[in-house]
């Protein structure tokens, strides 16, 4: 019932997505209020499968003109796919820092890694890495239309054996 329920969200985020009918609801927002939310929105299934999180904020982060709802879903869709393909006991690093005008948010993780040849496919609808654990291959391009809503990057860095890294840009 709840991978059911997270599809038929998934296809509505993204039905919104496809028709151009985002409702972006932006207001000027505290980076680590987005990291609070996301966090105890994760807790659980980092408890359940021993991952510790680690989070790294710089001090004095200015604000960021965002959508505090479609910013969280993508900090937490980030960290939910963090945890997935991470070990047990295992880590994973979310990094919050302010780089020229725009706050960065980035996701490390230290499991299997993404060959090159997926890299560029993974923001694809439908697309799923083969041989990675059952998703919808929905939240990725959601999360990109989301943070391009916003006037924001996405981005992926990955080396297989070493894990991936995802993250993205908002304005200040």
């Amino acid at each position: 019932a709840a991978r059911l329920s997270k599809i038929t969200h998934e296809l509505l985020d993204l039905a919104q997505v496809e028709t151009g009918n985002i409702k972006l609801n932006l207001k000027n927002i505290q980076p680590e209020d987005v990291v609070h939310f996301a966090l105890e929105a994760v807790k659980f299934h980092a408890e359940r499968k021993k991952v510790e999180i680690k989070v790294e904020t710089a001090p004095n982060l200015p604000k960021i003109k965002a959508d505090m709802d479609k910013t969280a879903w993508v900090l937490v869709n980030l960290l939910t796919n963090a945890i997935r393909y991470s070990p047990e006991n295992g880590t994973v690093v979310l990094t919050v820092s302010s780089v020229d005008e725009v706050v960065r948010f980035s996701v490390t993780d230290f499991g299997p890694g993404i060959e090159e040849k997926y890299v560029g496919r993974l923001f694809e609808k439908f697309f799923q890495v083969p041989g990675s654990p059952s998703g919808t291959g929905l939240g990725l391009t959601i999360s990109k239309e989301f943070i391009e809503a916003q006037g924001g990057v996405i981005k992926v860095e990955s080396e297989p054996g070493k894990g991936s890294t995802f993250g993205f840009d908002l304005k200040v």
